[in-house]
């Protein structure tokens, strides 16, 4: 049982298998990843506490984040092997005063720096960072558009947080026809009881919850045909 499930009351689980959720899925033709914000803004630098990295960026998720970048950066290897599309998004801070905030809580800080990304996860050349204005990477964004030349079905979501953007963007994912998933340590929030009652509910209706080990055997196949 992974650390998140154990969070997860017995009872509940047993009754959402029963019912039909927590089912199986299997990726399609050629996979993107999408990495979701991901920046020092909602990580804050390492080696803080959750309060320091507070104080930081009122955003930032502290430790957590730190945990989860070693794996993301082997999420980000797995795919350049691959040479699969990666994608990362961040928030789009001079429209944020525009269309407002991406949720109802303050304005996002503009300390310096909030929009940069870990070095050990730096997007390269090849990678689009694509901005946006609201939780969901889809929205009012060209993501589609991209998804669709590079022929993509299948989605893989690492990043932050798990109970916000990320989930915004996987709904909207499996909402838009996607194979979606999400790699359960490779997402990360300030609180671990959304992150684990997030993955429940993602692996319940939205997606599948899958480890990182799991995703070599899965997705090292997964190139299938470059897009024409």
């Amino acid at each position: 049982m992974r650390d998140w499930e154990k969070q997860i009351p017995e009872s509940e689980a047993r009754f959402y298998k029963k019912a039909g959720f927590m089912g199986a899925m299997a990726p399609g033709r050629r996979a993107a990843l999408l990495v979701v914000d991901a920046t020092l803004g909602f990580c804050g630098d390492p080696g803080l506490t959750l309060d320091e990295a507070i104080a930081q960026f009122p955003t930032a998720c502290g430790p957590a984040s730190w945990i989860a970048m070693p794996r993301i950066a082997r999420l980000i290897s797995l795919f350049r092997a691959q040479n699969l599309p990666i994608v990362y998004s961040l928030a789009d801070l001079p429209a944020a005063g525009w269309a407002g905030n991406a949720t109802k809580s303050g304005a996002v800080s503009r300390n310096r720096g909030f929009n940069d990304f870990p070095g050990v996860i730096s997007p390269r050349a090849q990678d689009w960072v694509l901005a946006k204005s609201k939780a969901s990477a889809f929205f009012q964004t060209p993501l589609p558009s991209y998804l669709t030349k590079e022929a993509v079905d299948t989605l893989v979501f690492c990043g932050v947080s798990t109970s916000g953007c990320v989930r915004a963007s996987v709904v909207d994912g499996f909402s838009h026809g996607y194979k979606t998933f999400v790699v359960d340590e490779c997402c990360f929030d300030r609180s671990q009881y959304a992150h684990a009652a997030n993955l429940f509910d993602m692996q319940a209706k939205y997606a599948a919850v899958i480890s990182l080990d799991e995703c070599a055997p899965m997705f090292a196949g997964a190139r299938m045909a470059a897009a024409e």
